[in-house]
C-alpha cells in the first residue's frame, strides 16, 4: 500500500541530488561568465541542459507517483506534499525533509540564474549597440573624424529613425 509513497520518496531524493548538480553547473556557468572563458561557458551550458533534461524526466516520474498515491490513498489531486505525508505517517519526516531541501535548492538556483540572466542581458545590450554602430557606419559612407569614428549627421530624419 505504501509502495507509491516509497517511489515518491525515491524520486524526491533523486530530484534533490539532480538539483544539487544543477546548482553546481549554474555556479560553474557564472564563474565562466565572470572570466569570459568561452569553452567553460559552452561546457557549463551543456551540463545545465543535460541536468534540466534529467530533472524533467524525474518530474514525470514524480507526477506518476502522485497520481498513484491519489488513487490509492484517496487524497485530492491538488494535495500538497504535507497532505500526502499525513496520509503515510511512516514517511512523513523524510518527505518533509526532502521537500525543504528541494525548496532551498530551487531558491538558490533561481537567485543565481536571475543574476546570470541580468548579466547576460546587459552584455547582449552592449553587443547590440556595438553591432548597430558598426552596421550604421558600414551602411553609409561618411567622413571620419580625427579619433577614427565616422561623423554622423546631427539630426536624424523621421524616415531614418523608423528604418
Amino acid at each position: 500500500m505504501s509502495q507509491p509513497i516509497a517511489e515518491l520518496e525515491k524520486v524526491l531524493t533523486q530530484l534533490v541530488a539532480e538539483h544539487g548538480q544543477l546548482l553546481k553547473c549554474v555556479d560553474a556557468h557564472a564563474s565562466a561568465m565572470r572570466t569570459m572563458a568561452v569553452a567553460d561557458l559552452a561546457a557549463a551550458g551543456s551540463a545545465i541542459e543535460q541536468s534540466r533534461t534529467r530533472i524533467m524526466f524525474l518530474e514525470g516520474r514524480r507526477r506518476l507517483a502522485i497520481a498513484q498515491i491519489v488513487r490509492l490513498h484517496k487524497v485530492p489531486p491538488t494535495a500538497s506534499l504535507a497532505e500526502i505525508a499525513a496520509a503515510a505517517p511512516q514517511y512523513k519526516l523524510s518527505l518533509l525533509k526532502l521537500r525543504d531541501q528541494l525548496k532551498a535548492l530551487t531558491t538558490q538556483i533561481a537567485r543565481k540564474t536571475n543574476v546570470s540572466g541580468k548579466v547576460a542581458g546587459a552584455l547582449l545590450g552592449h553587443l547590440n549597440t556595438a553591432v548597430r554602430l558598426i552596421a550604421g557606419a558600414v551602411k553609409q559612407a561618411n567622413v571620419y573624424t580625427k579619433q577614427g569614428t565616422p561623423s554622423t549627421r546631427q539630426r536624424i530624419g523621421v524616415m531614418e529613425a523608423v528604418a
